[in-house]
């Protein structure tokens, strides 16, 4: 049994250990590039969104490496996105591949669903039962770790006098990530890693702009899907917030602390569930104007429905917020070029309505 999963984000770290610890033969789909995208593209329905285009093409790679099984996610409500494990096996199938797809389903919400589930994957194990906890532990503290050099990456990388050199350091710290294994390993690698960005060169007397980031959860935290917008960001001196780390995605969804947060803060604007992410981007949307951000960006895939009810509802937030909000659309034909373009009109924007709002402010005082 030669496993694959779907690659988002630095979460193959993670399943990539855990799997193989399991006992699978894993095979690490490689990083998406513009292969992946134009295989899932050729294959996938006109109008599926860029994630499950990203997702069909990851796989057909995988497939292409000796890949036989696929562990994926399901979900409910209205999101498609439920759908995606379904609708990927028959178009596998339709091509020809002999592949088993394991859907994981929301505990929560179709506990019978995810029991059955993980009976298919762990009738498959090789580790013993004794060492399941421990695995699975291990595999959340690095989840952990990742999440927590990723958000002091993005903390220092405005700040840094040498641009680019934050991006090399995290690559570094990402490797070493990798490489820990053991609950002291883990501790050390993420030390380790933290000291290193603490040690890169940075100008802290900087005023930098605050943007929030919001969006469908796959394209907020794939750099390919959403043409690495946090980065670019950043590299332009913006410190930006980004709403959805997977560590902590899972265990708000486990617990509910801060989706309650979330939810209720969007109550005045859209109270009614719509799916995906949606009513979690007004909600953030009111967050981040409530804690004083210059501006919040939407990252969405083109034809999600929804982020395009959030997208109707988030300039009448913006107006009664008095917070500036750009949507970004993405599919197969975003080109990297126009989104830089829009970032630094927005940029701009953002800047000149600080610079307005100081110089009023300084008119008062005087």
């Amino acid at each position: 049994m030669r496993i694959t999963f779907p690659y988002m984000g630095n979460s193959p770290l993670v399943l990539k250990q855990i799997l193989g610890e399991l006992g699978y033969d894993v095979v690490v789909p490689p990083v998406p590039s513009k292969r992946t995208l134009d295989l899932g593209t050729k294959y996938a329905p006109e109008f599926a969104c860029i994630p499950f285009k990203i997702l069909l093409g990851s796989y057909l790679e995988a497939i292409s490496l000796g890949a036989d099984t696929i562990i994926s996610t399901g979900g409910v409500g209205p999101c498609r996105a439920g759908y995606y494990g379904e609708l990927h096996q028959r178009i596998l199938a339709d091509l020809g591949y002999n592949v088993k797809v394991i859907i994981i389903e929301p505990p929560l919400r179709r506990p019978a669903d995810f029991l059955h589930a993980l009976k298919l994957l762990f009738n498959e194990r090789k580790a013993p039962l004794w060492k399941l906890p421990d695995i699975f532990w291990r595999g959340w503290l690095k989840l952990k770790a990742i999440d927590q050099v990723e958000k002091a990456s993005h903390d220092i990388r405005p700040y840094e006098l040498n641009k680019g050199e934050t991006t090399v350091v995290f690559r570094q710290c990402m490797e070493e990530l990798d490489n820990a294994h053991s609950r002291v390993e883990i501790e050390q690698a993420t030390q380790s890693s933290l000291q290193k960005l603490a040690n890169i060169a940075q100008d802290r007397s900087r005023k930098p702009l605050k943007v929030g980031l919001i969006g469908e959860i796959y394209v907020v935290l794939e750099p390919f899907a959403n043409h690495d917008v946090q980065v670019k960001l950043e590299e332009m001196g913006v410190l930006v917030d980004r709403s959805i780390y997977l560590a902590e995605w899972t265990q708000n969804n486990a617990l509910g602390n801060r989706e309650y947060d979330v939810k209720k803060a969007a109550e005045p604007f859209l109270s009614e569930l719509v799916g995906g992410h949606g009513r979690n981007s007004i909600g953030e949307t009111v967050l981040y104007a409530r804690r004083g951000f210059d501006g919040v960006i939407q990252l969405a895939p083109f034809a999600c429905i929804p982020e395009i009810v959030a997208k109707s509802i988030l300039p009448y937030v913006s107006r009664k917020l008095n917070i500036p909000v750009m949507t970004l659309f993405l599919d197969e034909q975003t080109g990297e070029g126009g989104i830089r373009t829009r970032l630094e009109a927005f940029v701009d924007l953002l800047s000149q309505r600080r610079n307005k709002k100081e110089g009023q402010l300084a008119c008062v005082d005087i």
